[in-house]
Formats: structure tokens, C-alpha cells, sequence
């Protein structure tokens, strides 16, 4: 596997996806959105080495019961150059908690680029489309443009249409 690079890992993250979750954010993007987040993650070469210890490190701190699942961000995780490391760590998580969700963001379109690639089986829910600071509005959920989608992934694939993520109450 080539190298790949990721810039944080947060432990108790509250803010990507519901409950207590880990997240990783990718490094490398090359969408380079206008107000992006995130533009510390933009240099695909920079950052953390994303290694066999680092995905153990993943799976390790979602052992506890009040962690609800993973959160993959980035930089932009389905990049070409990342899709590979952003699929192993989600095979690897799902295998070990099949009852932990995943969710991840992606500037790349779900019907277009994710649907039919391998990292489709093992998510729960993406976020897709670039954001676009025209679009921006603080009071979306799980997302910062009113462009992007939250889309249940599962049921997109059973249904072979995108549908979209509803919130249990």
C-alpha cells in the first residue's frame, strides 16, 4: 500500500456524526472548497504517516460502550490517493463492531464516485458534495452547505437510489 497521511485523530469527538465518536481527518484534498474548515488538510504528503498502528489505535479507543462509532473526514477521505487506507480502516472497524456505525464527508457525490467503490458496504451514513460557501448555512445538521447531502448509505444500496439519512427520535 502506498503511504498515506492523516492530520488528527480526535478521541471524544461530539461534533461529526451523533453520539460520542472517534474520528480521523485524512490528509489531502483536492477540492480546495472556498472557506474550507479544513484547509490544513489540503497537502496530500504532510501530517501523520497512516500506518497498521494507526488503525489499531482507531480500534482501540472505539472499544468503550459510550463510543457510538467513527467519523472519517478529512482533507477529502474518498480521494483517489486515500480511498484505499479510508476503505482498510473501515473494513477493519466493521469487522470488529458491527454495531457501531460509520460516517464519513466527502466532496465526492455518492450516486457518481462512492456507490460502486468497496467503502460503500461498510458505511452507514456519507455526507457528500463540496461545500460551497454561498450555500453555507450554520444551522444545517451534519453539514455546512444547504448543497450537500446526508445520505443513508444502506439503504441507498438496497434501494439503488440515494436516500437520505432520518435521525431516529
Amino acid at each position: 500500500m502506498p503511504k498515506h497521511y492523516y492530520n488528527k485523530i480526535r478521541k471524544m469527538d461530539i461534533s461529526n456524526g451523533p453520539g460520542v465518536r472517534v474520528s480521523i481527518f485524512f490528509q489531502g484534498c483536492a477540492f480546495h472548497c472556498k472557506n474550507c474548515f479544513n484547509p490544513e488538510t489540503w497537502e496530500f504528503d504532510t501530517g501523520n504517516e497512516f500506518t497498521e498502528d494507526t488503525i489499531n489505535e482507531i480500534l482501540d479507543l472505539a472499544s468503550p460502550d459510550h463510543i457510538k462509532g467513527l467519523s472519517i473526514l478529512g482533507g477529502e477521505p474518498m480521494h483517489p490517493k486515500n480511498i484505499e487506507a479510508t476503505t482498510e480502516l473501515a473494513r477493519r472497524f466493521k469487522e470488529k463492531y458491527p454495531d457501531k456505525t460509520i460516517w464519513s464527508w466527502s466532496g465526492f457525490l455518492f450516486d457518481e464516485y462512492i456507490k460502486d467503490k468497496e467503502i460503500a458496504k461498510y458505511l452507514d451514513v456519507l455526507v457528500d458534495g463540496q461545500f460551497k460557501d454561498e450555500l453555507r448555512n450554520p444551522n444545517l445538521k451534519w453539514k455546512g452547505s444547504s448543497n450537500q447531502r446526508v445520505i443513508d448509505v444502506q439503504k441507498s444500496l438496497k434501494k439503488n437510489k440515494v436516500v437520505l439519512y432520518e435521525e431516529e427520535a
